[in-house]
């Protein structure tokens, strides 16, 4: 499973707490070999010996060494071998210097949205659109392992939210209804602060964590101008000038002028911000749903405690889920013969219900799966469990901005955390992203920049 670290403009955890919320951040990139860690070495006679290779986050072995566990005990006659590679930039060159040079493993985990078109998938990639379970993966998850119609990896964990953590105690308590406005939000606020409580917790000593009323908020952003990603790619469409994509700012400006973060927003990080929503100490926190299994681990009354709403925006009836999809399962066109028939086999047995529990039993989901037919276990989390009926859904549920756009920038954590604690308006803060993001958009050679 893996985070967005796709790009600077996303969610960046640091802390080592994170492990999990990491890995469903970017599919690790890396690249030292390691075959002690596969199945085995050697294939026996008359079996098939391909590799996978993975992240080198704990994690990521983990959900490996599991996965291959269970294909080769249902397929005796296939050997998988795991190699690593290292994170970020690092591992994001040898990926693409290994498929251009022909010497990418049978298997690659990578990322999903704009970093797997930027490996020329139509080039180096084995299309699956063919196969059998294709109409069984997610729409979301497919859109983003698509090129010119053409599907070409498999999920590689579950979804996560942009959402906002609640306390269940404090809402039982106060009486509250889940929101599906902001208004409604900001008035549940409001009761909450009456009693004594923190309304919405901010940890801006981690400062990734300030973007969640922006990122977040992107599924209402969609819902009121279904064409902004398309104009935003293109520099006809402004977060500064956008009534819809302002917003976020507006909100993240409107949560602190009203006085409703925590005392030391400025200073907390999130391990501060998951012990105030497990002991009721702060009634929300806007984040992604990937640190969920981390505060359960340390707080186990959360896992009944905390439950998980979507970003409200302006319309009930529109309101859904901002959603980050897992990265992706795919082989390389170098994978041939008898080696490409055990590959397809292998993403095959991921994109399954047994796949599924077969990564449930090597960490616990941060999210529902991107196949169908694959539920989530029955002890999950709330907050977990939470996100399901938006996936379920149609239309209850988008993908984040970095998924269906390449144009991002490096500084929108910065912004958002002048704006959160008031040292900048959301009207400039939003204006100061759009020129953040021309930088990297004249970079990427985009046209109308």
């Amino acid at each position: 499973m893996n985070i967005p670290l796709e790009v600077t403009m996303t969610f960046r955890p640091r802390s080592r707490g994170l492990v999990a919320f990491t890995a469903a951040c970017t599919l690790a990139l890396t690249a030292c070999s390691a075959g002690s860690l596969g199945s085995s070495d050697k294939a026996s006679a008359g079996s098939v010996a391909i590799t996978y290779l993975i992240g080198n986050q704990e994690q990521d072995l983990k959900e490996a060494k599991q996965l291959t566990k269970d294909f080769t005990a249902k397929n005796p006659g296939i050997t998988i071998k795991l190699d690593t590679r290292p994170a970020g930039t690092e591992g994001d060159n040898i990926v693409k210097t290994r498929l251009s040079t022909g010497d990418m493993a049978d298997v690659f985990t990578y990322n999903t949205g704009s970093l797997f078109q930027a490996i020329a998938p139509q080039k180096n990639l084995v299309p699956i659109s063919d196969q059998p379970y294709i109409g069984d993966l997610d729409d979301n998850f497919k859109k983003t392992v698509t090129a010119a119609d053409q599907v070409y990896g498999v999920p590689s964990g579950g979804f996560m939210g942009g959402a906002v953590l609640y306390s269940i105690p404090v809402y039982t308590k106060l009486g509250l209804k889940v929101p599906t406005t902001w208004a409604e939000f900001m008035a549940n606020n409001a009761k909450i602060k009456a009693a004594g409580i923190a309304p919405v917790i901010q940890t801006y000593g981690e400062t990734w964590t300030s973007q969640l009323f922006v990122l977040g908020d992107f599924h209402n952003v969609a819902a009121a101008e279904p064409d902004f990603a398309d104009k935003y790619t293109k520099n006809q469409a402004k977060y500064a000038t956008s009534p819809a994509a302002v917003k976020g700012f507006e909100h993240t400006q409107q949560v602190h002028d009203a006085g409703y973060e925590n005392k030391d927003f400025a200073s907390a990080k999130v391990p501060d911000g998951l012990r105030m929503l497990a002991q009721g100490k702060g009634a929300h926190y806007p984040i992604l749903s990937g640190v969920v299994a981390d505060m359960v681990a340390t707080y186990p009354n959360a896992a009944k405690d905390v439950g998980l709403f979507a970003l409200p925006g302006d319309d009930a009836a529109k309101n859904g889920l901002t959603v980050w999809t897992p990265g992706g399962v795919y082989i390389p066109t170098t994978t041939t013969g008898d080696r490409l028939d055990a590959a397809k086999k292998f993403l095959a047995f991921i994109a399954s219900p047994d796949g599924c529990k077969s990564l449930a039993a090597a960490a616990a989901p941060t999210g529902p799966y991107a196949v169908k037919g694959c539920a989530l276990p029955a002890d999950v989390p709330e907050a977990i469990k939470d996100m399901q009926p938006y996936l379920d859904k149609p239309g209850a549920s988008s993908l984040a901005l970095e998924f269906v756009s390449p144009v991002k920038g490096p500084s929108l954590e910065q912004i958002t955390v002048e704006v959160g604690s008031g040292i900048r308006k959301a009207k400039d803060g939003a204006a100061r992203y759009d020129e953040d993001v021309k930088k990297q958009a004249q970079q990427l050679g985009l046209a109308g920049w």
